[in-house]
């Protein structure tokens, strides 16, 4: 039983690191963000898939939020860092650096970059939409 285990733990270690890289937010819940101000880690039984992504929920309540209008919870410019977009660079998000402007997740590629969103917000989001929309 022990060589079994140990047999399907090792076929299955390749995969893992694979599954984990679908996973949006690292794992966190995007209404836990809105709702709390702060990440939230979600739960690996409580999860749903949109737009190719795993999403995971730390309550039934906020998946179902969620998966009734998924749009108003997912990080804004589909996770990149709206600075970077601004400047006309794609850069992925880090979840550790995030705002909440008007009721919109954002996530960041640093806290200099949060920095800069907060002291123009206007003018950067603006920017990063016409970038978003091209």
């Amino acid at each position: 039983m022990k060589t079994l285990l140990l047999s399907l733990i090792l076929t299955l270690a390749p995969v893992l690191p694979a599954i984990a890289q679908d996973w949006a937010i690292d794992g966190l819940d995007a209404v836990g963000f809105l709702e709390s101000g702060r990440p939230v880690p979600g739960r690996g039984d409580i999860s749903t898939l949109w737009k190719g992504q795993v999403w995971h929920f730390a309550s039934e309540e906020n998946r179902s939020r969620f998966e009734a209008d998924p749009r108003s919870f997912a990080p804004a410019f589909g996770g990149l860092c709206p600075v970077a977009l601004a400047e006309g660079r794609q850069v992925a998000g880090d979840p550790r650096h995030f705002l909440i402007i008007g009721n919109r997740l954002y996530l960041v590629g640093s806290g200099r970059a949060a920095r800069k969103l907060q002291q123009a917000p206007r003018d950067i989001l603006a920017r990063a939409q016409e970038r978003w929309d091209q």
